[in-house]
């Protein structure tokens, strides 16, 4: 690769674009997942009711039911994407606005529907906007793309996480929410701004917008490669999500106090997992998404044994700070690998139903760590539980030899047409 391809794929106005569309992915989950039930806990909700609201999230696992439905109808305004992402962010940010009006204690089951109704078009705002960001990025880019994009949404938890919590303290949570909603305009600006991307016709009926895109995938890759690919997606980050699953509980038992918690392990996880990520997007433009898969997942790989010798060293500072920023640096790597990955997977005609599909199936593996890893500490204990996070990480990185081989560049087809486009 040329160094004026290299740095036309690292500066130009897509990089930027994605920097918006991360940003406002984000944000309707990070109000979920943080600022909501750091509300009612300041309302007076015991932990068992706060933690029930977590079931409120499915629809980012189920998008790809609905998803067909947003790929075959054009709203009657901007276009397919640019219309439904307008849709979905305007509502956003009148949902979100909406919380502070209502006392929890007299309408919680408001809240939980407004939550619901968050996760909802916040689910169907991320289907629209990864199949734009498929559209709109050449092969060669979508590393970089995609990773700008990941840490754009990481980012955006610093509003409901950080912003929203300190006005909390000295602003009624009417006006918190107000505010934090407004960040939706960010999103909305972003909608009418770009140009809509018009790659491909949508699907002549609802029938064949649900159909065509497991058809396709199957037609392209075979019955086998296709769940090869499957089998893949799911398994190439299983060892990392249950490694991490239950983080805190091991940091508590190892003897160090949530202070110690909060200042060390969050901030050594943040940092090295965004740098991870751009240093993964970069290093993509250059070696491709399957080497970057080899090198990013083996590091991945590596970087548990950390908690496994931190479980033998105990209460050590140093010890959790150099353990964690490692572990997240390949987690960033890793990350902005797969979601790669999974992008050039798609096909350009059905972007959003196999975009929704993959990423729900990538999920998958995260639920199932959550569900089991409690019980598996409890028989083997934390240092054999490690080790185990890491032997089943191996077969995830055997099927790189079938699905994405060392030596064979897909990226490589699409650089005439890269250049083509950034010149």
């Amino acid at each position: 690769m040329t160094k004026s391809i290299f740095w036309k794929s690292v500066f130009n106005r897509r990089m930027s674009i994605c920097i918006f569309t991360g940003f406002t992915s984000g944000l309707p989950l990070y109000i979920l997942i943080s600022l909501i039930p750091a509300w009612l806990r300041t309302e007076g909700f015991d932990l068992s009711t706060i933690g029930l609201f977590a079931i409120i999230q499915f629809p980012y696992t189920w998008k790809f039911i609905w998803a067909p439905f947003m790929d075959r109808y054009v709203p009657p305004f901007l276009g397919r994407r640019r219309g439904w992402l307008l849709i979905t962010q305007i509502i956003l940010l009148i949902v979100i606005a909406l919380f502070g009006m209502f006392n929890p204690h007299e309408s919680i089951w408001v809240i939980a529907t407004l939550s619901a109704a968050v996760a909802f078009f916040s689910a169907s705002q991320d289907i629209v906007i990864d199949a734009y960001r498929r559209e709109l990025l050449p092969e060669i880019e979508l590393g970089l793309g995609n990773s700008i994009h990941i840490n754009a949404y990481r980012i955006s938890g610093l509003i409901p996480g950080s912003l929203s919590l300190i006005l909390a303290d000295h602003l009624p949570w009417n006006t918190v929410f107000q505010i934090t909603g407004l960040f939706m305009l960010v999103g909305i600006g972003l909608t009418l701004a770009v140009k809509e991307p018009g790659v491909n016709m949508p699907p002549r009926a609802l029938r064949a917008a649900i159909v065509e895109p497991f058809q396709e995938f199957i037609g392209r890759k075979g019955i086998a490669n296709a769940l090869l690919i499957l089998a893949f997606m799911f398994l190439y980050k299983i060892g990392d999500n249950m490694a991490t699953a239950l983080a805190t509980p091991f940091y508590l038992d190892m003897g160090f106090t949530k202070t110690e918690i909060g200042l060390i392990a969050k901030n050594a996880a943040l940092w090295p997992m965004l740098i991870g990520g751009m240093m993964g997007g970069l290093l993509m433009v250059k070696i491709g998404i399957n080497r970057a898969l080899w090198l990013f997942g083996f590091i991945q790989m590596i970087t548990i044994v950390g908690f496994a010798i931190l479980s033998q060293l105990g209460n050590d500072k140093i010890a959790l700070a150099i353990v964690i920023s490692m572990e997240y640096l390949g987690v960033g790597l890793g990350t902005a690998a797969f979601t790669a990955f999974i992008a050039r997977s798609t096909h350009p005609k059905y972007t959003a139903t196999q975009f929704a599909l993959f990423t729900a199936f990538m999920a998958t593996p995260r639920t199932f760590a959550n569900a089991s890893v409690g019980f598996i500490v409890d028989a083997i204990g934390w240092t054999s539980f490690f080790i185990f996070c890491t032997i089943i990480a191996i077969p995830g990185m055997l099927l790189l030899f079938k699905v994405a081989p060392w030596n064979e560049n897909p990226e490589a087809l699409g650089l005439k047409e890269a250049d083509a486009d950034l010149t």
